[in-house]
């Protein structure tokens, strides 16, 4: 079922998969157990690359393949330029939950949303310009993504397989 955020649908989850267990429905699905990182950016183009980076050197660190770790520097990539580009957030947080158990790596992106004193900015485009196929790439490669309410804004998150599929089987 689509999100709906402020009148327009924003998102689909694809499909509804909570990490752990015992969600409370319309909580934040939060994993049980595992490490946990978290980082505050500028609502700004610049912050792109930057969140991509930090995602990337953090999951160094993390036992994730490095298919999962380079997929969820693009993934962030794409949330963080939704964020900037549909919201009038002076900051948006990611952060990034490990869970072991059910080998997910989460990606959450959390914005400000449109406060009625700040306008969403929306730049002119152009029929021929390459917008709106962020979330669709998103779809693609996570096995599941949705979106919620945070406050004023938005989280949206994204799962991945901490292990890839090549190196199960």
């Amino acid at each position: 079922m689509p999100s709906v955020h402020g009148g327009e649908i924003v998102a689909g989850v694809n499909p509804s998969a909570p990490l752990g267990t015992g969600v409370a429905i319309g909580k934040a699905a939060q994993p049980e157990l595992g490490r946990r990182c978290r980082f505050e950016l500028p609502a700004g183009v610049e912050s792109v690359p930057r969140a991509r980076r930090l995602t990337h050197d953090r999951l160094l660190g993390w036992a994730v393949c490095d298919e999962t770790r380079d997929l969820a520097a693009l993934v962030v990539s794409e949330l963080v330029t939704n964020a900037v580009v549909h919201t009038a957030s002076r900051h948006i947080v990611c952060e990034l939950r490990d869970d072991h158990a059910a080998d997910l790596l989460r990606i959450a992106v959390i914005d400000e949303g449109c406060g009625p004193d700040r306008l969403a900015p929306h730049p002119a485009r152009d029929g021929d310009e390459d917008h709106g196929r962020g979330l669709l790439l998103v779809q693609a490669l996570c096995r599941a993504w949705g979106a919620q309410e945070a406050g004023l804004g938005l989280e949206v998150w994204a799962d991945l397989p901490r292990t890839a599929v090549s190196e199960v089987g």
